[in-house]
């Protein structure tokens, strides 16, 4: 499942940090903080890995 936008795959990078050790889980603020605990490895370096040239920076939740 590719990123949505560039917020959703800085914030899937940062959750696969920390789930792999290489940062706190105390660092992460908001969605990644989530992320961390609802996704699997995979399912977050399938986000982070989504290429960045084309997505908006934020999606609206409409």
């Amino acid at each position: 499942m590719p990123a949505k936008s560039k917020a959703q795959q800085k914030a899937a990078g940062a959750a696969l940090s920390a789930k792999r050790g290489e940062t706190k889980k105390s660092e992460l603020k908001g969605a990644s903080k989530q992320m961390v605990q609802s996704m699997s490895e995979k399912e977050l370096e399938e986000l982070a890995s989504t290429k960045r040239k084309g997505k908006p920076e934020h999606v609206s939740k409409h």
